[in-house]
């Protein structure tokens, strides 16, 4: 025969055709590499992606193979260049038309999607199989650019492992479904020392993998530097989570009391009559304000929100490193957040009256006469009702400004005030309607008027935003703060009286200085005491997100667990950033910012690695064919004739010289020699059919084959 045992071992020719087993691998490589993606596409661009998977799997079940692609003849038919071209030319102006653009992280990976589910229909040859498994390996990337959590982590890896038993598939197309899993994953183990390498010495680069294009974190979220009716209500509807802190010394594994957990962000100082903005000011590289209390020690791991502001516990003994204060007390820090930022941090508990430090020179004096003015500003002819109530409180009651804010509250807890996170929409003049007619708002509405009421009586007030409260995780003692924890308060400015103003608490001196009240602990005190549903009517509390309400205790148990587990994963995989790498190849005595160091330390470990893997490949032994093996076993039976195969000898010549020892000793020849002839002529053919023609077979007839072979050799004598 002309084909040699090593032919049949040889990987197919590009061009040609895919077979049955090769077009169900690409089938399940292309839903495997898609599904995940699906959520982040436009609903119509999934929907199509699915129906073209769908339209390719029904074709397939119909048993249309590419070789069916024909103008002619009756029957189902692949489709061709006529329609595929423009379906893939609409729905890349339909993407262009959707994103405004044809450039960036979500248009790449929506026309990724597009065109491997239409590059899977018009797949014909293995040179096709082999470029949907480059567009797999894109897409499995692109997950990334969404989000990089452990889920993510094992579907990726899940991923992989399809891909590469479909490039398998296409090298080798006689193989079966569990070979070529075991080989993938073989594959795939062998790639993990290297993999770790890789990840552990590799330079960390900050921020996501797709940094440059505009889209590049439209999927961030959080609190903005403006703030107007309904948009703490909006985000208060996300269950996404802010940041996460663990307490650490008395309270380790535990959490304050938590309506002193006030989490300060952004402080809005600007009001045109409908929002507040933040007021630019320069950033400060020590405190402007002299902290007292109760130190209380913590971490913060705070999720990518793409601005400058970090969040602390109301308020900051201390600046962690690359960070600065504003002189609204605002922490920040040098860039805008878009990674995962861990920071430690002190902060004094329970708050008194926020003093700031006495100026020592002309310009501290002057930032501070700045802030006064700034928190006195109120835009003209906006809300008369308040200004005119505001101006009879502050007759009646002297100027006294404690008195005024406590009166401020004490309407606002007496009169018929509601807390809504359906608050009806207010007009031009949002004060006046909200105290005097609507009575219903969510905290913004709230820490709005009373900041517009103190500023009309001629009390200095801000407001400021951030988050209140958290739920403790018992699983691993680390406090979760969500989007839903979104809250708003006021800060007033008292000019040195002690005493009380509602809950926030007993001025400890009589120096001037700036103290938080909330006025929707007025209106709403368990919202600052337990949480944000306990606070709501019960027909709202199905807007809330549901992870934040599940109805079943083993529910709530089981989705901490998941979260301690993913904050595990942030910590030590997502969270290995560039201090983490430099402080680790500090104490293996390497410098991070050495390259050549790097590099050296990189090619010895790869090199070791490698050597390992290929001693290890050295001194496997390697699985037999199951067919060769029983051809070797008649090999080793015939041994004792003289006839054992030789090395070089195929099936057919192997043959021929059996027939020619018998030919020769035929007049000689016992019956049981003839009956062995005729019985290895059996075998051999088999054999031949096994290894040169399996791949036309269908996998029942081979093993119906496999099984015969291993028979007949069973049974030779």
């Amino acid at each position: 025969m002309a084909r040699t045992e090593a032919a049949g071992k040889t990987a197919r020719r590009p061009t040609q055709p895919l077979q049955t087993g090769q077009l169900r691998w690409l089938l399940a490589m292309a839903a495997c590499c898609e599904l995940p993606l699906l959520p982040h596409l436009p609903e119509w661009l999934a929907a199509l992606c699915v129906l073209l998977l769908i339209w390719f799997a029904v074709l397939h079940w119909r048993r249309i193979s590419p070789a069916a692609m024909t103008t002619s003849g009756r029957g189902p038919k692949l489709p061709g260049p006529w329609l595929l071209t423009p379906l893939a030319l609409i729905g890349t102006a339909a993407i262009g038309i959707h994103y405004h653009t044809l450039f960036g992280r979500s248009v790449g990976v929506a026309l990724l999607a597009l065109l491997c589910s239409l590059k899977l229909l018009e797949a014909r040859t293995t040179r096709d199989g082999f470029v949907l498994v480059l567009l797999g390996c894109f897409m499995l990337l692109g997950q990334f650019f969404h989000s990089q959590g452990m889920t993510d982590a094992v579907l990726m890896l899940a991923g992989v492992l399809v891909v590469t038993a479909t490039l398998a598939m296409l090298n080798y197309p006689r193989h079966e479904t569990l070979p070529v899993l075991r080989l993938a994953g073989r594959l795939l183990l062998q790639a993990m020392p290297l993999m770790l390498a890789l990840f552990v010495l590799f330079p960390r680069i900050q921020g996501p993998l797709w940094g440059l294009p505009a889209d590049a974190f439209a999927g961030t979220m959080g609190l903005s530097d403006s703030m107007s009716p309904g948009n703490i209500a909006q985000l208060s509807q996300s269950g996404a989570v802010a940041f996460r802190a663990r307490f650490g010394g008395e309270f380790d594994g535990r959490a304050p009391a938590q309506s002193s957990l006030y989490w300060r962000g952004p402080v809005l100082n600007n009001f045109d009559g409908r929002t507040w903005t933040v007021r630019q000011q320069p950033a400060l590289t020590e405190l402007p304000y002299a902290p007292t209390g109760k130190p209380v020690e913590y971490s913060l791991t705070l999720e990518p929100h793409d601005k400058q502001w970090l969040f602390a516990l109301d308020l900051p003994t201390m600046l962690p490193s690359d960070t600065s204060m504003s002189g609204d007390f605002q922490l920040l820090a040098r860039r805008p957040v878009r990674g995962r930022m861990r920071y430690e941090l002190r902060s004094a508990l329970p708050i008194g009256p926020i003093a700031p430090r006495a100026p020592t020179t002309t310009a501290e004096d002057n930032r501070q006469d700045a802030a006064l003015k700034a928190a006195l500003q109120l835009p003209a002819a906006y809300n008369p009702r308040t200004r005119a109530l505001a101006a009879s409180w502050r007759k009646e009651l002297r100027g006294d400004a404690r008195a005024i804010a406590q009166r401020m509250l004490d309407y606002l807890h007496d009169e018929d005030f509601y807390y809504t996170l359906r608050p009806p929409l207010l007009g031009a003049n949002s004060v006046d309607e909200l105290l005097f007619e609507t009575r219903r708002g969510f905290c913004e509405h709230y820490a709005a008027a009373f900041v517009f009421m103190m500023r009309a009586a001629g009390i200095p007030a801000r407001v400021v935003t951030g988050y209140q409260g958290g739920e403790l995780n018992p699983v691993d003692g680390t406090l979760i703060v969500r989007q839903s924890d979104a809250h708003a308060w006021a800060e007033v400015w008292f000019a040195g009286a002690t005493g009380t103003v509602g809950t926030a608490g007993t001025m400890e001196t009589a120096g001037p200085g700036w103290q938080r009240v909330d006025p929707t602990a007025a209106i709403a005190p368990m919202r600052v005491e337990r949480s944000l549903a306990d606070a709501l009517p019960a027909g709202e509390r199905e807007i809330l997100p549901l992870i934040t309400r599940l109805p079943f205790p083993w529910l709530r148990d089981v989705r901490l667990r998941l979260d301690a587990l993913s904050n595990t994963w942030n910590q030590w995989v997502i969270g290995y950033n560039q201090q983490r790498q430099r402080n680790l190849l500090d104490k293996l005595g390497v410098d991070a910012g050495d390259w050549r160091q790097m590099s050296l330390l990189f090619s010895v470990l790869s090199g070791v690695l490698m050597l390992g893997l290929l001693a290890w490949a050295l001194h496997v032994r390697q699985t037999a064919d199951p067919v060769v093996a029983a051809w070797q076993r008649l090999s080793k039976k015939l041994a004792p004739l003289n006839l054992a195969r030789h090395p070089w000898e195929g099936p057919e010549a192997y043959m021929r010289r059996i027939h020619a020892r018998l030919r020769a000793e035929e007049k000689t020849a016992a019956p049981a020699d003839r009956q062995r002839a005729e019985a290895v002529a059996a075998i051999a053919d088999l054999y031949i059919r096994l290894r040169y023609a399996a791949d036309a077979a269908p996998p029942a007839q081979r093993k119906a084959w496999l099984r015969e072979l291993e028979q007949r050799i069973a049974r030779f004598k």
